[in-house]
C-alpha cells in the first residue's frame, strides 16, 4: 500500500456507497497513537472503507471485523469523532512502518543548515586571511556551509578580479572539506561565494 492509499479524508466528503476513494475531498490527518484497531474498536456500526479503497458504506463492526479478516488485514478507526465513525481496512504494521518513514523525512526537510560568514578585504594580509581560513574550515567540518564576502572600497571596485582570485584560492585551499555551492558572484560592492560541507569533486 503507497503513502497515497494511506491518506485519510474527512468522512462529510463521503459519498455513497461504491464511491470510490476518488470522491473524498478533504484531508484528515491522525495520529497512529490515537487510532483504535480490530477488537478495540466497541461502537456498534461503521462506516467502511475497503481493503480496495472503496466506501462500502456503513455495516456492523462484526461484519467490519470480517472483511478486514478475510483479507487478512487490520480494521482500524480512523475518524472516530463522527456518527458513525469511519473505520478502513488496511495493513496497520505496514501503515506504521510508511507514517514513521514520511516522518523521518519530513523531519530531514526540515532541517536547516547553519550558514557561517567570512569577511575579507581584497587586500586582507595573509595572516588574517589564514586565521578566517581556519574559522571556516571548521565550520565545514562541523557540517556547516560558509559564505565568503569580499568587500571592496573605494576604488577596489574597478579591480574584480582580484577578489575573483582571491575567492577561487580560498575554495581551492578548502577544497578537501568543502564544494562550491554558490559561484563567485558580485552583489553591490562585495563578491560573494558560499561552500557547502563535502569534498570539491575533481573534474
Amino acid at each position: 500500500m503507497t503513502a497515497a492509499e494511506l491518506s485519510w479524508y474527512h468522512p462529510s466528503a463521503l459519498g455513497p456507497p461504491g464511491c470510490s476513494i476518488g470522491c473524498f475531498e478533504e484531508e484528515l490527518p491522525i495520529s497512529a497513537s490515537e487510532l483504535r484497531i480490530n477488537e478495540d474498536i466497541r461502537v456498534r456500526e461503521v462506516r467502511l472503507i475497503g481493503p480496495d479503497g472503496q466506501n462500502v458504506g456503513v455495516v456492523s463492526t462484526q461484519e467490519a471485523l470480517r472483511i478486514a479478516q478475510q483479507a487478512g488485514l487490520d480494521l482500524v478507526e480512523v475518524a472516530p469523532n463522527v456518527e458513525p465513525p469511519v473505520c478502513r481496512v488496511l495493513d496497520y504494521g505496514k501503515f506504521l512502518y510508511e507514517k514513521a518513514k514520511k516522518d523521518r523525512e519530513a523531519r530531514k526537510a526540515q532541517t536547516r543548515i547553519e550558514i557561517k560568514e567570512i569577511r575579507l578585504r581584497p587586500k586582507t594580509s595573509d595572516h588574517h586571511r589564514s586565521f578566517k581560513l581556519r574559522d571556516a574550515r571548521r565550520w565545514l567540518t562541523e557540517g556547516k556551509k560558509v559564505r565568503v564576502r569580499i568587500r571592496f572600497r573605494g576604488r577596489e571596485i574597478t579591480y574584480p578580479e582580484i577578489a575573483m582570485d582571491d575567492l577561487r584560492g580560498i575554495a581551492a585551499e578548502l577544497a578537501d572539506v568543502a564544494s562550491i555551492e554558490q559561484a563567485p558572484s558580485m552583489e553591490g560592492r562585495t563578491m560573494l561565494m558560499t561552500l557547502a560541507p563535502g569534498k570539491a569533486k575533481v573534474a
